[in-house]
């Protein structure tokens, strides 16, 4: 979808490719009980780069937005952590991460739990998924009935081609047809994780033939407030909110080939990001601007159009109940996340007043656990790795942005300061995330906000005890540093020899 007339001719041609097949999905849908089910997400994109999300760039988000009117948009909703493969396996088992045995970027060979897609086709589901396959599901080999990874023509669908989401939606949608099963597809779309759009690894620009239909400047965008006005930054941010747009781009090719295949009326549309844009404070994070996400659900004749839930906090552990809720499915024993099915069409749920994220080792198999609540006002984060001289590891730290940071941090007192606390935090954080929702001034030595403190202290330890999370001591025992370095220690060895036994497992299997 370059232009308006390419999107006119190319939905035509969608209509009269599918005049073959509408009265078999007729048929289909005459049958059915159960409502096709597509899950869209966005990859490293923050909650506030959406139109309807308070995007401060006109036109950057039209389908999303588009989508979001006609449906419900949550406005509280988060994922439980700012990187992919930990998040996505919480989003997809209900479980957090240390129930789950996802806690990094690697595998589980002997799960214990059901995954969405056996969970799916249990209920009767065709499942599909294109992108994100192995971060999706912790075991191998996957439980999909159908993988996509190339277009209709035999060729590999590009993870940064627009046109190819719809294709790769069509194939779903003519599978299931022919199996003769409501649909579960999960599409993940690549962008605007990096590369970005047009951006080489060293910040250049470079030819990029994906194009989005729109490509913004770096004179017109908005710089998030835990960043810095800078040119180097404001390019960064050109090249991620064109990658935006060119997400934008995907949405609504996915979002054609369902009308254009005569299945809207019968399906439910989820959309969501799995977490905050890869630039420092956000990406492998749990700042605010890490975990909120825009959730949107379209559910013709079910969910209201144009609706806004402002009241209720929702998190990743939370979709698969819902999911299954959808689909009329059993729920498996032991799940951490409840259903908010009900929300959907209009009721109220208490006891949806805080949301708990966890984060525990990243792509590169560094251990820097950390636990946080966030409510509707405050988020307060735990950091036991943080002694002052350690370093956090995370992915950001390699893009022109952290890189000219760093620079500037030498002479500027102020980025000095913020400087530090990106690479050696606090044990203890707080912020009112009303006022400060860039989580700017920390709270956690200021007496007037003791209530707060302690009300947010006991959440984390009662949920900590009620997950068997296996921090809980350590975390009675915050106030002692020996301790905490212990505990830190360990993880590390146990993280380090996990990453020499795939090493080695490695190097015997070439």
């Amino acid at each position: 979808m370059k232009n308006n007339t390419r999107h006119q001719h190319l939905l035509l041609l969608f209509v009269f490719m599918h005049t073959s097949m509408d009265s078999t999905c007729a048929a289909n849908e005459a049958e059915a009980t159960q409502p096709h089910i597509v899950i869209i997400t966005v990859d490293d994109m923050s909650a506030d780069s959406v139109g309807v999300m308070g995007c401060e760039l006109p036109d950057t988000t039209p389908r999303m937005d588009k989508l979001a009117s006609e449906g419900l948009q949550f406005k509280l909703a988060h994922v439980q952590v700012g990187n992919c493969m930990p998040g996505r396996n919480v989003m997809w088992s209900g479980r957090y991460p240390h129930n789950n045995g996802v806690e990094g970027f690697y595998q589980v060979k002997t799960a214990k739990h059901p995954m969405l897609s056996d969970l799916m086709q249990q209920a009767g589901y065709f499942t599909a998924i294109r992108g994100k396959v192995s971060h999706s599901t912790p075991y191998v080999p996957y439980n999909w009935d159908l993988i996509v990874e190339k277009n209709a023509d035999g060729s590999t669908a590009h993870i940064k081609d627009a046109d190819s989401y719809g294709d790769s939606t069509k194939q779903a949608i003519d599978a299931s047809v022919a199996a003769k099963k409501p649909l579960c597809l999960l599409i993940n779309i690549s962008d605007p994780h990096k590369p970005f759009f047009a951006q080489a690894k060293n910040g250049a620009t470079i030819e990029d033939p994906h194009k989005p239909s729109r490509v913004f400047t770096p004179d017109e965008v908005p710089i998030p407030g835990f960043l810095f006005d800078d040119p180097v930054v404001r390019k960064e941010l050109a090249h991620y909110y064109s990658s935006v747009r060119r997400a934008d781009d995907c949405v609504g090719e996915i979002l054609d080939t369902i009308d254009a295949c005569g299945i809207h009326e019968n399906t439910v549309v989820i959309f969501l990001s799995d977490h905050g844009m890869a630039l420092p404070f956000a990406k492998t994070q749990l700042y605010h601007h890490s975990t909120h996400t825009p959730l949107f659900v379209r559910w013709p004749g079910k969910v209201k159009a144009n609706t806004v839930d402002n009241k209720h906090m929702v998190s990743a552990v939370d979709f698969l109940p819902t999911i299954l809720d959808i689909a009329g499915a059993d729920h498996p024993s032991e799940l951490d996340g409840r259903s908010f099915n009900a929300l959907l069409t209009g009721q109220s749920q208490e006891k949806r007043h805080f949301v708990v994220k966890e984060y525990n080792e990243n792509a590169g198999g560094s251990r820097d656990p950390m636990r946080a609540v966030q409510s509707k006002r405050y988020l307060y984060i735990y950091n036991p790795w943080s002694n002052g001289e350690r370093v956090f590891a995370t992915a950001t730290s390699g893009t022109p942005t952290y890189k000219r940071f760093k620079e500037l941090a030498g002479s500027h007192i102020g980025l000095a300061e913020r400087h530090d606390l990106y690479q050696h935090r606090v044990v203890e954080e707080l912020y009112d995330i009303k006022a400060d929702p860039n989580c700017l001034k920390n709270l956690i030595e200021d007496p007037a906000y003791d209530e707060a403190i302690t009300l947010h202290r006991r959440r984390l330890q009662t949920w900590m005890r009620n997950t068997g999370d296996p921090m809980l001591q350590i975390y009675k025992d915050r106030e002692n540093g020996e301790k905490r370095e212990a505990y830190i220690q360990m993880l590390e060895r146990v993280s380090q020899e996990r990453q020499n036994k795939k090493k080695k497992n490695n190097q015997n299997n070439k």
